[in-house]
């Protein structure tokens, strides 16, 4: 967060100046992640269709199944990321791909997929400046569950949801879109707790303020920069056309093609989400105590909505669950610090109360 979709462009000034990130810690670029292990069990490429577009994935099957097993969707988080949870400016974070990790070892299959914008999916034959629309990834969701459900090695009444971030938003949907076998249980891997352009307010003022200390900003420009933002938060809200003229910090993040979506995905309170829930809907919230994105306060404000949740806090950990130190001198990038190993017992414990 913040919150952008396809296509990839830049954020302007505040990315230049490192404020606009996806999180504290950011990844590199060489492709290889020396801390991230390779998957037990067998996994095979997939595909499946959105309408009349292609989505591709990757299902994970645990090693030594010889019988059909539960099987878990992992959604990913905002902008245009891929299968495995990485994005153009956080490209080894893997998060996707760690959780997978962690189910095929308590004996769950998963899919992950390209969303649209991302990997081999791409814009799906789509032209960049096309309007990006909720329902362009909801309908993505629901496909990638009938594909998950339909899968020879996956025990279809026996499916759960794993959604990080942004992505637990569609989680706590799929039990009221998917149209057969809905999900016995919900992993909720740091998800908003407040509503989504509320979450973009406060991480542009949060970052336009250390831009302001760091000397990076003057006043005027910070004041500027914050009432724009706030303007383009009530126009969007209000159904009415962007300006033109807000300030080019903010290109990329209020734009005519996405505030449709930003508007539909507005309207969806997570805590009223969650209170919507069927009532045998089991749910495991996970968060990073580390997390600069999602604040402990949003995580109880999606708890009130959970009366039999559970919450498991993982200490040290950031946005995508990696180990964080904020110490002068301790490593940033992510292909330097390890998934935390305090997710897959939790994750596990979970698991055995549900499966």
């Amino acid at each position: 967060m913040p919150f952008r979709h396809p296509p990839v462009r830049t954020a302007g000034v505040l990315a230049a100046a490192g404020a606009l990130t996806l999180a504290t810690a950011c990844g590199d670029t060489d492709g290889a992640t020396p801390t991230d292990t390779e998957i037990s069990g067998e996994e095979h490429s997939v595909e499946f269709e959105v309408g009349n577009e292609t989505r591709y994935g990757t299902l994970t099957l645990p090693e030594d199944a010889d019988e059909p097993v539960p099987g878990a969707l992992i959604i990913s988080g905002s902008g245009p990321t891929d299968r495995d949870g990485n994005s153009p400016l956080r490209p080894d974070a893997n998060t996707n791909r760690n959780f997978a990790e962690v189910l095929s070892e308590a004996g769950i299959a998963s899919l992950r997929y390209d969303k649209l914008g991302s990997g081999e999916t791409g814009m799906a034959g789509r032209d960049e400046d096309d309007r990006v629309r909720y329902e362009d990834f909801e309908n993505g969701v629901v496909a990638a569950y009938g594909k998950l459900a339909g899968e020879p090695g996956v025990d279809p009444d026996r499916l759960l949801v794993l959604g990080h971030s942004e992505g637990a938003l569609f989680a706590l949907r799929t039990p009221r879109v998917v149209q057969d076998s809905p999900p016995i249980g919900l992993l909720l891997a740091a998800p908003p707790g407040e509503r989504y352009l509320d979450t973009i307010d406060r991480q542009v003022t949060e970052q336009v303020r250390k831009a302001e200390s760091a000397g990076e900003f003057d006043a005027e420009r910070a004041t500027q920069v914050l009432s724009d933002t706030r303007y383009g938060i009530s126009r969007i809200r209000a159904d009415e056309p962007l300006p033109e003229d807000l300030s080019p910090e903010l290109e990329g993040l209020f734009e005519p093609r996405v505030a449709p979506f930003l508007r539909r995905i507005d309207d969806m309170d997570p805590q009223r989400l969650a209170d919507d829930l069927p009532e045998d809907t089991e749910t495991l919230v996970l968060w990073g105590t580390a997390d600069s994105q999602i604040p402990g306060r949003d995580i109880e404000r999606l708890m009130g909505g959970l009366d039999d949740g559970t919450r498991v806090d993982i200490e040290d950990a950031d946005h995508v669950f990696r180990e964080y130190e904020g110490t002068p001198g301790a490593a940033v990038l992510d292909s330097e610090r390890p998934f935390s190993d305090e997710v897959a017992p939790a994750v596990r414990e979970f698991l055995d109360t549900v499966v």
